[in-house]
């Protein structure tokens, strides 16, 4: 069955700080989305890679490619206003029916063994998330002040997000809302359940600098 990724780099980095969109910044000596993609053509090579980038970031990417010899083919899509619209984007160069995963360009540490998972539960039922329990102790606001949750009960959702590419395609007919957060939530709105697979702890979104500083010690000696 054919197979896609589509990989979302639309952030500003404002939280990581630096001159540079923190997909862009430098971890070990490469751009952050280099190791994202490499991650993904590492697991199949003849995997189709859809870029979203912001327009105004084509060049800089374009020179960045070109400074690292970095030649892993992908098409490059410009993103949207939000997540939403770039995800719609990049589904549009998705071609024929086949499976298709949604990452965040900023989670460079996903496995072979995570991505396998995630597209073989997606082609068993269609749509497939990974997840990871959450560990901190989670309390909610309240009109009154906040109380605890169950922590037992609650799941930190990742990325790649899997899913038949037909199936995402019908859920993004459905109108903008400013609720949608990621796909998952977008196809189970349609009444498709989603499948829970087994994520990493090491598959962290990069948000922060202490998070590029355990990525680069996860990745090991240069």
């Amino acid at each position: 069955m054919h197979r896609s990724t589509i990989i979302v780099a639309g952030g500003s980095g404002k939280r990581l700080g630096g001159p540079v969109p923190k997909q862009f910044q430098a971890v070990k000596g490469r751009p952050l989305l280099m190791w994202t993609i490499e991650a993904f053509h590492r697991f199949d090579p003849e995997l189709a890679l859809i870029v979203v980038l912001p327009k105004e970031h084509f060049d800089i990417w374009r020179a960045l490619c070109l400074g690292h010899r970095f030649f892993i083919e992908h098409e490059v899509v410009a993103g949207g206003e939000q997540r939403w619209h770039s995800v719609k984007a990049g589904l549009e160069k998705v071609e024929g029916n086949g499976l298709v995963a949604v990452h965040d360009g900023v989670r460079p540490l996903v496995s072979a063994k995570l991505i396998e998972r995630c597209f073989a539960a997606a082609d068993e039922k269609a749509a497939a998330i990974p997840v990871v329990p959450v560990v901190p102790s989670i309390r909610e606001t309240t009109a009154e002040g906040s109380r605890a949750l169950d922590r037992s009960k609650l799941l930190a959702v990742q990325t790649p997000q899997c899913f038949h590419s037909d199936l995402l395609r019908k859920a993004f007919e459905q109108p903008y809302d400013a609720a949608f957060t990621d796909e998952a939530a977008l196809v189970e709105r349609m009444g498709v359940k989603v499948a829970l697979v087994e994520g990493e702890e090491n598959n962290i979104k990069v948000t922060t600098a202490m998070d590029m500083r355990l990525v680069e010690l996860v990745l090991g000696p240069a």
